[in-house]
């Protein structure tokens, strides 16, 4: 029984008696031949694209950079503007040290000079008391009129000594916590110079951070800037090679509607081809490839195209020929289908898609090609696929 078998005979006839029979067949070659074009700008548009996601994503990348940069930057500003608020009060806490450290200073020398002038002034009256004979202290108590005058006096010049004894270890005292009062401060004012010394080296710290990260910055900006100039220069690319296609396209869908009216194959029945081990898996894989995010339809479609082709004389007549053919299915051209192969990608749809297909299931008809739609090509429509 015969598959979808075409009038070749009858058309044959009457292209002989009008003479036309080999301007057809220049048409099948010219067919042929623009076929191979669309596929070839079809394959430069591929690349253009994968150049262009390429550069996106090196774009999106240097973007993401760029701006975690910026955010570091912004960081480190806040980081200077931290320390140079602290070196501020540090310098601020140093002047005020200072002023601290030069009022003790000045009340240890009043303190100092007190002490001088009170040990002075207990020198004198003891010469006083003691070398002068005429008011001297043994002057006055041997003059003493009375026993008691006597003690009084004796009294009286040790309540002066006891005094100037006082004075003098008060003032002493005094110096004493003056002078503490003075280490302390310059130990505190050493201490606000490290620290002032260690702010110091930390803001310089940073603005070197800063510098460097504002270099990066800059030259992550120009890498951006290259990138967008490239990213517009593949998509006019893109553009030109799509309005190319488009053309190629539609002088492809005038050709293809003399090549079928020129065609003479016959079509085998799905009970007379004899499949080879691996042919359902090899299936299976490529739909995965073509069809894998097409519904369930779309995968079954693909799978009657191979087939289909497998039934027509005017093709290979296994499995494994039809696929690849030369420049027939993009993922072989591309290397995609051999990945899925090595990985094992087809998923059970894929697989029931393709068994549906080999046991003679269609639901395109006799078609033997697919594509994304484009203007002014007609056919079946089925997913993101025209079959025709």
């Amino acid at each position: 029984m015969k598959r979808y078998k075409r009038i070749a005979v009858a058309m044959a006839v009457i292209m002989l008696c009008a003479g036309l029979l080999s301007e057809t067949g220049a048409m099948v070659a010219m067919a042929t031949t623009t076929k191979e074009q669309i596929d070839q700008k079809e394959q430069e548009k591929g690349q253009l694209q994968e150049e262009l996601d390429k550069t996106n994503e090196n774009l999106e990348n240097l973007k993401g950079t760029h701006n975690t940069l910026q955010g570091e930057l912004n960081n480190l500003n806040k980081q200077l503007s931290a320390v140079s608020d602290t070196l501020a009060g540090l310098e601020k806490d140093i002047k005020d040290k200072e002023e601290e450290i030069e009022k003790t200073q000045a009340a240890l020398a009043e303190a100092r000079e007190t002490e001088r002038w009170q040990y002075d002034c207990m020198v004198i009256r003891v010469r006083d008391m003691y070398e002068r004979n005429d008011t001297g202290y043994l002057n006055a108590i041997l003059n003493a009129s009375t026993f008691a005058e006597m003690v009084n006096l004796a009294d009286y010049f040790e309540m002066i000594e006891a005094y100037d004894q006082k004075q003098l270890a008060e003032f002493k005292e005094t110096r004493e916590l003056i002078e503490d009062q003075e280490a302390l401060l310059q130990s505190d004012r050493a201490e606000l110079e490290n620290l002032k010394t260690a702010a110091e080296a930390e803001k310089n710290k940073v603005a070197g951070l800063i510098s460097q990260t504002s270099n990066t910055i800059e030259d992550y900006a120009g890498q951006i800037e290259e990138a967008e100039k490239k990213a517009e220069e593949y998509e006019a690319e893109i553009r030109k090679k799509e309005e190319d296609l488009a053309y190629l396209k539609k002088k492809l869908q005038e050709e293809m509607a003399m090549s079928q009216k020129a065609a003479n194959g016959e079509w085998r029945d799905i009970s007379e081809v004899t499949f080879a081990e691996g042919d359902l898996y090899l299936l299976a894989n490529l739909i995965y490839c073509e069809a894998g995010a097409e519904p369930y339809d779309g995968k079954v479609a693909v799978g009657s195209v191979v087939i289909n082709r497998v039934l027509s004389s005017t093709y290979p007549d296994t499995v494994v020929g039809v696929i690849y053919q030369s420049r027939q299915f993009s993922p072989v051209a591309s290397g995609r289908l051999e990945l899925a192969l090595a990985a094992g990608k087809a998923t059970p749809a894929c697989y029931q898609a393709a068994e549906e297909a080999m046991s003679g299931v269609t639901n395109v008809g006799n078609c033997v090609y697919f594509r994304t739609p484009v203007e002014g090509l007609e056919g079946i429509n089925i997913g993101g696929h025209v079959f025709y």
